[in-house]
């Protein structure tokens, strides 16, 4: 054996208590080692072990057999089993794989001038890589084969939702386990909630009611508001070319049927009014999708479910989220927005004008009025502002008055 792999065998056991105290200090969730010495004893054995594997293995470039695989696994499931939770998990496997890399620099400077050799170096590093991810693929699986068993579905959608969203590699696993497929691109649906409904274990079912009929990875968590909340989920898209990718930024392709049924069915469910905002991106690049849908959903109109109900991208909503960066643009607006209040419902009105494309007929309809009181408010908008709501610049101003103020913003 050389003699970097020799002095690699010599601190083996030094190495190993270093990163059993190394995760003790730095992940909480270990701090158990400190006072549970069966498990201290049980994670050092394992980390000894894989390192006196690695100086058995790297010098012949010999791969690690289905039993070390299948032990590597073994202790994935357990840490899984006592409650470990994903983000202590990427924690650990980031320390271990920072803590052997340093380890092989620490024996290579231990070793210069005593024998030690480029060549020793190169044949540990092109041991170490295609091996150590290995390694890494099965502690997920042995992780993911514990999840299965531990916790309900619906839980395990969410969990596959919220690797996705922070590109952890176990969402393949995830997937797999949960019999969905990873796409290339999809749609990251936020729905907010500015109420947090009573009853959360009702909530509960209705999401995973949600997650077994979509087949989705769909999250709930808590939103910005007091109390309120929203649902996350992430539906696949077909086309190769997202809309709001960077190739297609001005694009308006409508959202796919499937987005738009979700909404509405968590939206039945909620019974109360929400906020829905979408953006599309490859798989890859979800976590800047959900930057995007979670601003679209702040600067969206809350409304009550319907079969007009939709999801609003950007491209609906470009001249509010611009207008949330404006304040004193977004102040104008709002005094705009209070003269109007004195009104018989002017605000409801012009909402009802601009979403039925200003037909009075359709307008009128929606509103359950005669054609003759839907005039009669749009003079009294016309009296109170000195803007046609019929303008040009009409529509600019009361178009985005009307959508900050259903969205909540102003309230």
């Amino acid at each position: 054996m050389g003699s970097l792999f020799a002095e690699l065998a010599r601190q083996a056991s030094a190495n190993a208590r270093r990163e059993v105290e190394t995760y003790a200090r730095e992940i909480a969730e270990f701090g158990f080692l400190d006072t549970n010495s069966r498990a201290r004893a049980e994670t050092l054995e394992y980390a000894l072990w894989l390192r006196r594997r690695t100086v058995a293995l790297s010098p012949d470039n010999s791969e690690l057999s289905g039993d070390d695989l299948g032990y590597i696994a073994a202790i994935g499931e357990s840490r899984a089993e006592a409650g470990m939770t994903l983000d202590a998990r990427q924690r650990v496997l980031r320390l271990h794989t920072s803590l052997m890399l340093r380890e092989i620099n620490e024996a290579t400077e231990a070793q210069r001038g005593v024998g030690g050799g480029v060549g020793e170096l190169m044949r540990m590093m092109h041991w170490f890589a295609p091996q150590g991810e290995r390694g890494i693929r099965a502690y997920s699986q042995g992780f993911v084969t514990a999840l299965r068993h531990r916790l309900p579905y619906v839980e395990q959608a969410a969990l596959l939702a919220r690797s996705l969203l922070k590109g952890d590699p176990i969402s393949t696993g995830l997937a797999s386990a949960l019999g969905m497929e990873l796409p290339e691109c999809c749609a990251v649906v936020v729905i907010r909630v500015p109420d947090r409904p009573a009853g959360d274990r009702d909530l509960e079912s209705e999401i995973e009611a949600l997650v077994k009929t979509h087949r989705a990875p769909i999250t709930w968590g808590p939103g910005e508001g007091r109390g309120g909340g929203e649902l996350i989920a992430l539906i696949p898209l077909i086309s190769a070319t997202p809309p709001d990718s960077p190739d297609s930024r001005t694009a308006d392709d409508p959202l796919p049927d499937r987005v738009s049924d979700l909404v509405r069915d968590f939206a039945q469910a909620l019974g109360r009014p929400c906020a829905v905002g979408a953006a599309t991106s490859s798989l890859s690049e979800v976590a800047e999708a959900l930057d995007l849908a979670r601003r679209v959903s702040r600067a969206a109109p809350l409304r009550r479910a319907s079969s007009r109900l939709r999801p609003y991208t950007m491209s609906d909503l470009f001249v509010e989220l611009a207008l949330a960066d404006a304040p004193f643009v977004d102040a104008w607006l709002q005094a705009v927005g209070r003269s109007l209040q004195s009104g018989p419902d002017l605000l409801v009105t012009l909402d009802a004008y601009y979403r039925h494309d200003m037909h009075r007929g359709a307008t009128a309809a929606a509103l359950v009025v005669h054609p003759r009181t839907l005039d009669y408010r749009l003079r009294r908008v016309r009296e109170l502002t000195g803007i046609d709501p019929g303008s040009t610049r009409g529509v600019r101003i009361f178009s985005s008055v009307v959508t900050r103020y259903l969205s909540g913003t102003w309230h």
